[in-house]
């Protein structure tokens, strides 16, 4: 095969090498692939950016071809004719000598050109970010799947919108971010590198090779990423991580053994007409025992490979661990199961009787957590349509000599983020004779804390973004609390039924039951009249003792910013004056119902400022010292509530109470002095409240803003939330609030 004469657009450098490297090509290309080839290169010297360009072009596509196949070459060509427009074309060349690097560590087309399409966002939002990327692609792609990539990518893109010079030191992976983000997207085991290993083992086990394809590659997050079998083509994800301390090679192993099972036992596909997913979900169940079971006919050791990750413990798991192994058990569906199918001849129309009766028994039921099972779409006749951040380093307080603290040279701009804080072991003086250690040398409340914040506009959190400072409440007269609780001793009067009512009553008897521990004597002597007079009694005539216990932990965070001074209600009163009543009718309610409580308020001064005061701890007497904080809190600056929840959070996390409720007072939306996107904190509040809802934690929210229905449903939910019209009725309805949710 010979190529064609050189167009003569093309310069006397870019003609030399096409030539040097036709004989290369020739083998590579088909006679379409070289066609594309030249032409790329003409119509890349036609837009004038240089023959470096053009020369880049030349080499890249052999070697891309020889990775993906020449079907690529024309989305390449035409993606950096786009590229012309709004880059260098310098750049567009690093682009193209990177691509086959990119193909080699992609391993598929299709995520070959989501990598373009990637380059094309990054391009309009980080243009001076996308040659630096470039520079460490080698790195990147070494530990990032494509979809971490671009999560890594974008999110420095975000966060560096306007700041260049730190864009430039983000993607060039010389800051600490930049590090910190890629450690939390970087996964265990990528798929490129053990594509070949897992394609040696399939071909030992069956003698046939298996294509496979790697998945995913998207914005979407990793979590419950499955594999799947369509088209005799197996899909794999494209990064796993090590399970419960399996390897992530092992994890592969187990996944592609067993979707290769399931092409070598298959005979047909098995009609989904009119089948639920619960019913598609057992036949599955049943299918994949029997590809199991006949892999593990043939090769024994696959049993010990596939039942390291059957631990769950739920209905189907104990199910398809029952029919995976010969273990005692004593769950009646896994008895069953196991009968039923030793009992049958093993075929797709046994997977689906035994998957529809087993259906009929279970009920709703949550299907399998095996990880490295596919999706069984693949029996179906029609298809169906992650940072782990390393912690911040810890502030050492260092407790040297008056010689040592003299000599050194002190960082008048260290803030919060000083490595270590030095403290004068001894006494030391100033000229007016007060002790450095007495006016500034005081323990801290608690170290600085970082939390991530979530961006809508990526889809990411950033990492260590806010600051939250635990500050020392400053105390006031006892006295106010004591005004407080004999002015509005009606107003407990009227409570005290409910409050009774929510206090433990020990063991109590419940009566009427059909079935208890006791004979309920009064119900079996009314049966046994109804019996005598020809009536059908009544059979509930048993009793059980319960023992009523609470086991609730209650935590009230106050919005203590700038706005709690205006004035609330006609009396003229400020709103950070009701909430310090209505606060001490709460704790006194809580109190007296016994409840473990604690009463936190938060205000901040930017992200590296959330300051954070405890007025009562949970641990702590509800008494003078703190009804003198509560006196003597303030309302200041601004409300970054997402920070304050996730603190909130962690606070109620140490405490061991089945029910953990945390009750939010404000007065407004979130906002602070450096973000100017008002839609920006309301969604991070949003992503707070879903994190603290995962630790098991029940956020609700009493908003003082009569024009709250804008944002407070999309932070809380629908039903977390209720707006006080009224502020001055604030004192009575945030106990009787209490009441309602601690039932």
């Amino acid at each position: 095969m010979t190529l064609l004469a050189p167009i003569d657009d093309l310069s006397e450098a870019a003609r030399a090498r096409l030539a040097e490297l036709a004989p290369e090509a020739g083998r590579r290309l088909s006679p379409r692939g070289l066609e594309v080839w030249r032409e790329g290169a003409a119509a890349l010297t036609r837009i004038g950016r240089g023959e470096e360009l053009v020369c880049a072009w030349i080499e890249a596509a052999p070697p891309l071809a020889r990775e993906l196949g020449e079907d690529v070459l024309p989305d390449l060509a035409q993606e950096c004719l786009g590229l012309a427009s709004r880059t260098s074309g310098a750049v567009i060349a690093q682009v193209l000598a990177t691509a086959p690097l990119a193909a080699h560590r992609l391993g598929d087309a299709d995520l070959f050109r989501a990598y373009l399409g990637f380059l094309n966002v990054l391009l309009a939002q980080a243009p001076r970010g996308l040659r630096p990327m470039l520079d460490h692609l080698d790195e990147l792609l070494g530990v990032l799947t494509l979809g971490g990539l671009r999560r890594w990518a974008l999110w420095g893109a975000e966060a560096h919108r306007t700041n260049y010079a730190e864009q430039a030191r983000y993607f060039a992976l010389e800051s600490a971010e930049a590090k910190a983000v890629l450690q939390r997207e970087r996964k265990g085991v990528l798929f490129v590198d053990i594509h070949r290993r897992i394609g040696a083992y399939l071909r030992a086990l069956w003698g046939r090779d298996f294509p496979m394809r790697p998945t995913s590659g998207d914005y979407e997050a990793r979590e419950g990423l499955r594999p799947y079998v369509e088209g005799g083509t197996l899909h794999l994800p494209d990064a796993w991580d090590d399970w419960q301390g399996v390897a992530g090679l092992d994890l592969y192993r187990a996944a592609a053994a067993h979707a290769a099972a399931h092409l070598v036992a298959r005979r047909g596909p098995i009609g989904m007409d009119g089948l639920s997913p619960l019913q598609r979900t057992c036949i599955g169940l049943f299918e994949d025992a029997r590809a199991e079971a006949l892999a593990i006919a043939r090769f024994p050791r696959l049993r010990d490979l596939w039942a390291r990750f059957h631990t769950a413990d739920g209905p189907m798991d104990r199910i398809a661990r029952a029919l995976l192994l010969d273990e005692a058990t004593t769950d009646p569906h896994a008895l069953w199961a196991r009968v039923a199918l030793a009992g049958a001849e093993p075929s797709e129309a046994t997977s689906r009787a035994l998957g529809l009766t087993l259906a009929e028994r279970l009920g709703p039921s949550l299907p399998p957590a095996a990880p490295y099972r596919d999706d069984n779409r693949a029996l179906w006749e029609m298809d169906e349509a992650e940072w782990d951040m390393s912690p911040a380093p810890e502030q050492r307080r260092l407790y040297v000599s008056v010689s040592e603290m003299v000599n050194e040279v002190e960082v008048e701009t260290a803030g919060e983020d000083a490595q270590e804080v030095w403290v004068c072991a001894s006494a030391f003086f100033d000229d007016d004779g007060t002790s450095f250690n007495a006016r500034e040398g005081r323990e801290p409340v608690a170290p600085p804390r970082t939390y991530p914040e979530f961006d809508h506009r990526i889809g990411l959190d950033r990492p260590d973004w806010a600051t939250v400072l635990e500050k020392r409440p400053k105390p006031g007269d006892p006295q106010v609390a004591e005004a407080i609780l004999t002015e509005n001793r009606p107003i407990l009067s009227r409570m005290r039924r409910v409050l009774e009512a929510m206090q433990p009553q020990g063991v109590q008897r419940l009566r009427r039951l059909e079935e208890g521990d006791d004979l309920d004597l009064n119900a079996a002597i009314a049966a046994r009249l109804d019996l005598r007079l020809g009536r059908q009694p009544d059979p509930r005539v048993m009793m059980r003792q319960v023992r009523r216990t609470r086991d609730v932990a209650v935590m009230l965070l106050l919005d203590l910013s700038e706005s709690t001074n205006d004035p609330a209600g006609a009396e003229g009163r400020r709103l950070i004056d009701v909430t310090r009543e209505a606060t001490v009718l709460l704790a006194e309610a809580v109190h007296r119902v016994g409840d473990p409580f604690a009463l936190h308020g938060f205000c901040s001064d930017g992200r590296h400022n959330v300051f954070y005061q405890r007025f009562k701890d949970f641990g702590e007497d509800w008494g003078p010292m703190a009804r003198a904080r509560l006196a003597g809190m303030e309302g200041r600056l601004s409300t970054r509530m997402g920070a304050a929840i996730r603190h909130a959070g962690w606070h109620l996390g140490q405490q061991r109470a089945a029910r953990k409720l945390l009750l939010v007072l404000t007065d407004g939306a979130p906002a602070d002095i450096d973000v100017r996107d008002p839609a920006h904190l309301r969604h991070d509040a949003r992503a707070a409240v879903d994190e603290v809802t995962r630790q098991g934690v029940q956020p609700f929210c009493l908003t003082l803003d009569p024009q709250a229905d804008s944002y407070v449903a999309q932070i809380f939910g629908p039903r977390g939330y209720r707006i006080l019209d009224r502020i001055d009725r604030l004192p009575e309805r945030l106990p009787r609030l209490y009441a309602g949710l601690a039932r």
